[in-house]
């Protein structure tokens, strides 16, 4: 699992859904399965159905296309056994999570975009009021905790200096 899927299944725990990652769908007869779902949330009160494919790539736009068109196409095959025995909508939301995109183009494969950058933003502005010290986020979500710290230090700055660094910038020779 990369980081980018690590948070946006984090992300989506503390948002109130039930999340399964790396999903291996489409058995063989012969072994193996036909492809991966990244990440597959859903939200039970709100009957909302994710999936989410994640990618650091920096393949062309026609690559791109068309393998994301084959992931979402597979996700819309398979999906209905991820959460075998609960009543699941019938279309899953489907989005893009691409680390290296410029947001011109909104859609691959099928799915709506949404950047790596865009995602830190959500999170970000998800997280704005939170403390690390009265509302922390759990301890079984590294990635979403350190950034809600690292929100709450920009939130109230502080300049470190001298013996208040880990680390001594005035050491030109690292």
């Amino acid at each position: 699992m990369n980081h980018l899927e690590q948070l946006v299944s984090e992300w989506l725990q503390y948002r109130g859904y039930y999340v399964r990652t790396s999903v291996p769908v489409g058995p063989r007869d012969r072994g193996g399965f036909e492809g991966e779902l990244d990440v597959v949330a859903i939200h039970l009160q709100r009957r909302r159905l994710l999936h989410i494919e994640c990618s650091l790539d920096a393949l062309s736009r026609e690559k791109r296309q068309e393998r994301f068109r084959l992931k979402f196409e597979r996700g819309r095959r398979y999906i209905s056994t991820v959460f075998h025995g609960l009543e699941i909508p019938d279309e899953p939301e489907q989005v893009v999570v691409l680390q290296f995109a410029s947001g011109a183009e909104r859609a691959f494969g099928g799915a709506r975009l949404v950047t790596g950058r865009e995602l830190v933003h959500e999170i970000i502005a998800g997280l704005q009021g939170t403390s690390p010290s009265s509302k922390a986020v759990s301890s079984n979500l590294p990635l979403l905790r350190t950034l809600q710290l690292a929100a709450d230090a920009y939130a109230h700055p502080k300049a470190a200096s001298g013996a208040h660094r880990l680390i001594d910038w005035s050491d030109a020779s690292i």
